[in-house]
Order: C-alpha cells, then sequence, then structure tokens
C-alpha cells in the first residue's frame, strides 16, 4: 500500500472560466488484481501490454488503485511528478525476494496477459480470492511459484537415458565382482 498527499491546489478551468479548487487529501493506493481489472474493463485492453500508458491511461490507473472513498476527480490532476514518480516505483517494485531464470515456457506459446487470466491462474492453483487484493508483483510471483513446483519434470532425451543406463549398469557390474 502506498500512500501520496496531495497538496491543495488551484485549477483553472478554461470552459467555465474561473477557478476550481481541490482540497487537501491523501490517497491510498493499492497495485493490486482488482485495479488491473477495474482499469481493463474501462479501456478494453491488456494492461500488460508492450506499449506505454497514454497520461490519460496513467492517471485513470492510479484512480483505480485508490482504495479511499470519494476523491474528487481533479485530485488526480494535481499530482506532482515526483507523486507519479514515486506511484511508478511502487508499481514496479517486486514486492518479494524471490526470483526466477528466465527460460522459455515449456508450450513455447506467447500469451497476453489479462486480469481474467490472472484470476484463471489463482484459482486454478487454488490461490484464494483475498490474494486479489495484494500488490499485483507479489501474486504473480506466487503464481509463479505454484506453476514452478507443480510443472511436470523435464524427461530426459534418450542419449541421456542410455548414458543412465550405462551407469547403473557399470555400478551394478562393480559391486557384483566384489
Amino acid at each position: 500500500m502506498l500512500e501520496i498527499d496531495v497538496t491543495p491546489t488551484e485549477l483553472w478551468d478554461p470552459i467555465a472560466e474561473r477557478f476550481l479548487s481541490v482540497n487537501a487529501v491523501s490517497l491510498v493506493l493499492e497495485h493490486s488484481l482488482v485495479s488491473v481489472s477495474k482499469w481493463e474493463a474501462k479501456w478494453h485492453k491488456s494492461f500488460f501490454s508492450s506499449e506505454e500508458l497514454t497520461s490519460e491511461e496513467t492517471l485513470d490507473y492510479i484512480r483505480c488503485m485508490t482504495v479511499n472513498r470519494s476523491i474528487d476527480p481533479l485530485v488526480y490532476r494535481c499530482l506532482s511528478d515526483e507523486s507519479i514518480g514515486r506511484i511508478k516505483a511502487y508499481i514496479d517494485d517486486p514486492h518479494t525476494a524471490t526470483w526466477f531464470s528466465e527460460s522459455k515456457d515449456d508450450d513455447g506459446k506467447k500469451r497476453v496477459m489479462t486480469s481474467e487470466l490472472l484470476y484463471f491462474y489463482m484459482f486454478s492453483y487454488g490461490i484464494p480470492i483475498e490474494c486479489e487484493k495484494w500488490h499485483l508483483n507479489r501474486l504473480i510471483t506466487l503464481i509463479r511459484v505454484c506453476y514452478e513446483e507443480t510443472k511436470p519434470k523435464k524427461k530426459k532425451s534418450k542419449a541421456e537415458l542410455a548414458a543412465h543406463h550405462r551407469a547403473v549398469n557399470a555400478a551394478r557390474r562393480k559391486k557384483s565382482k566384489k
């Protein structure tokens, strides 16, 4: 969870030709599967796509991350570059000490990651629904750990199998000569 303080500000509304007052507020943000689901429902695209989010999409994702209720929508326009930087650093933080060596997936398929796919993985591995509110990187790490621990062991090639049999037979011969 991340807390961002927004200072009181006045914004100019060029359409109404007047100043709008925005009160000070403390935003409580959570980068979670719930937040991603809300954002994808509005934008109809994967949050995890390789394309950079526009500033409008970024501010809307911050809105989706907001846990506290009844926040004036103008507050998001008052976020400083420093605050947005802190939010992006929070999103990028792995929130775990677990790491994986990068290797190709067993099936070699590229999937477009969406919130529904993450929910599928959660339910497939018996991860409780309460985890949808975890920091997203921690949840993805748990899903990856479940995958790594439950995937079938890699089968040995014919050459590896033959070498194993030769070693076992040699050990048996040596043992029987004693």
